[in-house]
């Protein structure tokens, strides 16, 4: 049986991961298989073709696929992230990246694989791209590789983080009530 064996990079996205924690997981020797080859790590694919992880002793349970991806990877540019960026001078990211329900930021992409650019003026896809109008769609099987400048501004872009804040305003405020009329004796 031959064995095949994938990168950090490959085995975060089959995993749905960052390669950051997929890196401290490695520190932990936590990935079966693993070994390093020069400065790469390598990690073999299991009967599933997934990396397997040796769960925790304590904390929660880890959040990483067990099976293989099923949903399609959608691709956004921030169109308001780049307009904050030219008139801020700042370089936050500007490239939303949504995989199931989790949603990444990164500055470019690599799509190893086709992919396809969907527009639709009429009909936004609310569901998964959040209402956009124009998204690139990635089959599931085919890796989204992020990448970060890096003299960048990491984490959700400003735009991002007022929309969070508009939504948690409005889930917190009570509802106004209109005062009851008062019924007349006549």
């Amino acid at each position: 049986m031959d064995i095949s064996y994938v990168s950090t990079t490959e085995a975060a996205f089959l995993l749905n991961i960052s390669t950051g924690r997929l890196r401290s997981l490695l520190n932990q020797n936590r990935v079966v298989g693993a070994k390093k080859v020069g400065r790469i790590w390598m990690m073999p694919l299991n009967d599933r073709d997934m990396p397997e992880i040796i769960p925790g002793r304590r904390g929660p349970e880890g959040t990483w696929n067990k099976n293989n991806r099923t949903g399609n990877t959608f691709v956004h540019v921030l169109r308001n992230t780049i307009d904050y960026n030219r008139d801020n001078k700042t370089s936050h990211p500007v490239i939303a990246v949504k995989v199931g329900n989790k949603k990444d930021y990164c500055h470019a992409l690599k799509i190893k694989g086709p992919c396809q650019i969907v527009y639709q003026p009429h009909q936004p896809n609310r569901s998964q791209a959040g209402g956009a109008r124009l998204w690139i769609e990635v089959e599931p099987q085919h890796i989204v590789e992020r990448v970060y400048f890096s003299d960048g501004d990491y984490g959700p872009p400003p735009e991002v983080i007022q929309q969070r804040a508009r939504f948690k305003n409005k889930k917190s405020k009570p509802k106004k009530r209109k005062p009851k009329k008062k019924k007349s004796k006549n």
